[in-house]
């Protein structure tokens, strides 16, 4: 669905809802609300160590493909042809390797992270699903689909602190 196709709709529902009783509403900054709890923090950090040698393994195949293509550069004329083609065969196997290990790193990487996201993400929806009970909120918007909103309405702190406080970090 559209933006403007989700807006036309809060905006009839919201309508049509006035039209027979006070409509109560709040706003969310839905991925703020996860990306500042205690437990993507906590995620975040160990993920950076948990692939920190593999990161480091990038970094020094760049520093190794970089030191062979200097040694091209500067050994023109002064190295033999063989030398030349075996300085240029390794390059092309560490950048392959290179290529290799980066894809497989990015890819191990964004796995971890949609899966932490995704239960991040749906144990948000019960906290807020929780709070607008609790609030006896008609409708809980996300800010991305909102043109405007009183500051008053939004609940993306008191989200977050919910669930810092459903899901505590060990």
């Amino acid at each position: 669905m559209s933006n403007v196709m989700v807006r036309f709709a809060v905006f009839a529902l919201a309508a049509a809802t006035l039209m027979s009783a006070e409509l109560k509403l709040a706003i969310i900054n839905s991925q703020q609300a996860v990306l500042d709890t205690a437990e993507i923090k906590k995620a975040q950090a160990e993920l950076e160590a948990k692939f920190k040698p593999r990161q480091a393994e990038v970094e020094k195949l760049q520093s190794e493909i970089a030191s062979l293509q200097n040694q091209l550069q500067t050994g023109q004329g002064k190295i033999t042809a063989q030398q030349e083609q075996n300085l240029t065969a390794q390059g092309q196997r560490r950048q392959r390797e290179l290529q290799r290990l980066t894809e497989d790193l990015q890819a191990d990487v964004d796995r971890e992270r949609n899966e932490i996201l995704q239960r991040v993400g749906g144990r948000m929806q019960e906290i807020v699903r929780k709070i607008a009970e609790e609030r006896t909120l008609d409708v809980v918007v996300d800010v991305s689909n909102t043109v405007y909103f009183k500051p008053a309405l939004e609940l993306t702190k008191e989200a977050t602190a919910a669930y810092d406080k459903a899901y505590p970090v060990k």
